[in-house]
C-alpha cells in the first residue's frame, strides 16, 4: 500500500439484507449421532445495479352526470413516462462531481441498467440542477462576503478554445466558482464577493487583490516554491535559509495552537530581517548609476523581486504566526480549484459559456455541501426533491 493511504477492514453488519443457510451434507460425515450447535457466518458485500419502474395509477371516478374525477398525481409526476430523481442524481453526480464525459454516462445507463438516456437528456438534468441552484449561489456569495477569512485564486480555462478565467472564492465552510473573460478587478467586482468583503484575504500576491481595502495574508507555499527556485537555479544561499526559517515558524505556530506569543514573534521577526539583510548583500538591487534615460525601476532578477516582496510585505507574509485563523498557505483555494483543472484535462475545454457557468454553480454547491458534512449524492437528492440543505436553514 502506498504511503499516505489509510487501510480499512470490511466489518460484518448485524442485519444483512439476505441470509443463505448452508447445510452439511450428512453423507460426508462419519456415522454417529449429531446435534445442531449454531452456525458460523461470513458476509459478502456486493452490488446490484438495476432499474426500478414505478407505475402510478390515479383512481378515476365518474358521477351520475358523467363528470370525471381523477386522483392527483404526486408533485413532479407530469408525463406518461419520465425519469425519476434517482436517475437525475446519478447522472449529475457522474457528470459534475466525478467529471465523467456525457458519452460514457450514456453508455453506463444503457449497459448497466438498460436505460437509453441520451446525452441531450443528461444535459437537461444538469441544466435543471443549475436553475434550482440560483438561490444557493446568492446565499453562498453572501456568506463568503461576510466571512472573516477568504481564500481567493483564479485559473485559466478554455471555453470554445478561447482562454478565459475561472475565479474561486472559498474558506473551510463555503465555495464559490465563476467563469469570466477577465482576470482582474472588473471580473471580481462583477462577481460581487470582493467589493463587500472586509476580513482577511489570503492570496498569492497578485496585484489586483491589493486594490481592495482588506487585511492581506500571503501564501507561503508560493514563497517556498520561489525560494527553492532561487536556491536551485540562482544559487542564492539566503533563499535556502529563508525557506528553512519559514518552515520552522510554521511548525512552532502549529505546536503553539495557532499563534505565537509576543516574545516568540519578536525573536522570529529579528531572524527574518537578519536574513533579508544577508540577502541584500548576496542579491543587491541593480546599480541606478547605470540608468540610461529609462523611467521607473531598473529590471530585477526573479530572486531580487522575491527578496523585495518578502521585505515590503513582511506583515502579510508572517500574519499566520500572530492570528489563529490565518493559515500558512493559500492551499484551501488551490485544493478547491484542483478538480476544475482535472475537468480541463479530461474535456480540454467547455463548449459554451452556459456549460462553464453550469459546472461552476453545481461544483460550488457540491463543494460547499461536502465541507458541511453532506455527501454529493445526498446533496443532489435534496436538490431534486426541492429541499434546501439543513445548513442553509440555520
Amino acid at each position: 500500500m502506498s504511503p499516505g493511504y489509510l487501510r480499512t477492514t470490511l466489518q460484518p453488519v448485524p442485519n444483512p439484507d439476505k441470509i443463505r443457510p448452508i447445510s452439511i451434507d450428512r453423507n460426508t460425515l462419519p456415522k454417529g449421532q449429531y446435534r445442531e450447535a449454531g452456525y458460523e457466518s461470513r458476509q459478502v458485500f456486493d452490488l446490484e445495479i438495476t432499474k426500478v419502474i414505478t407505475e402510478f395509477r390515479a383512481e378515476v371516478l365518474i358521477d351520475q352526470k358523467g363528470k370525471r374525477y381523477v386522483a392527483p398525481f404526486p408533485a413532479g409526476i407530469t408525463r406518461p413516462a419520465q425519469y425519476g430523481i434517482g436517475v437525475k442524481v446519478n447522472s449529475v453526480y457522474m457528470s459534475q462531481f466525478q467529471l465523467i464525459p456525457y458519452n460514457r454516462i450514456e453508455d453506463h445507463f444503457l449497459d448497466q441498467m438498460q436505460m437509453p438516456i441520451s446525452q441531450g437528456t443528461i444535459l437537461n438534468f444538469n441544466q435543471d440542477a443549475y436553475e434550482r441552484l440560483e438561490q444557493f449561489e446568492k446565499w453562498v456569495k453572501g456568506r463568503l462576503a461576510s466571512s472573516s477569512l477568504l481564500h481567493v485564486d483564479e485559473t485559466g480555462i478554455n471555453i470554445g478554445s478561447v482562454r478565459v478565467w475561472l475565479h474561486s472564492a472559498s474558506n473551510d465552510q463555503y465555495t464559490h466558482f465563476f467563469p469570466h473573460a477577465k482576470r482582474g478587478c472588473e471580473a471580481m467586482d462583477e462577481i460581487g464577493i470582493m467589493p463587500l468583503f472586509h476580513g482577511i484575504l489570503c492570496h498569492d500576491h497578485w496585484k489586483p487583490y491589493f486594490k481592495y481595502n482588506v487585511t492581506h495574508a500571503l501564501c507561503n507555499a508560493h514563497h517556498l516554491r520561489e525560494l527553492e527556485r532561487a536556491w536551485e537555479q540562482d544559487k542564492q544561499q539566503w533563499a535556502q535559509h529563508m525557506a528553512t526559517l519559514l518552515k520552522e515558524i510554521n511548525k512552532a505556530t502549529h505546536e503553539a495552537g495557532g499563534h505565537l506569543d509576543a516574545i516568540a514573534c519578536e525573536a522570529y521577526r529579528s531572524r527574518y530581517w537578519a536574513l533579508l539583510e544577508e540577502a541584500d548583500r548576496e542579491c543587491p538591487a541593480p546599480d541606478e548609476s547605470t540608468r540610461k534615460g529609462r523611467r521607473g525601476k531598473l529590471a530585477r532578477s526573479k530572486s531580487r523581486n522575491l527578496l523585495e516582496r518578502l521585505r515590503n510585505f513582511e506583515a502579510d507574509v508572517l500574519r499566520f504566526m500572530v492570528e489563529d485563523e490565518v493559515p500558512f498557505s493559500n492551499n484551501q483555494a488551490e485544493n478547491d480549484l484542483r478538480m476544475t483543472k482535472v475537468q480541463q484535462k479530461i474535456s480540454g475545454c467547455f463548449r459554451s459559456w452556459d456549460g462553464a457557468k453550469m459546472f461552476c454553480r453545481i461544483r460550488s454547491y457540491l463543494s460547499t455541501c461536502r465541507k458541511q458534512g453532506l455527501t454529493a449524492s445526498d446533496a443532489l437528492r435534496l436538490l431534486f426533491e426541492g429541499k434546501m440543505p439543513e445548513f442553509m436553514l440555520s
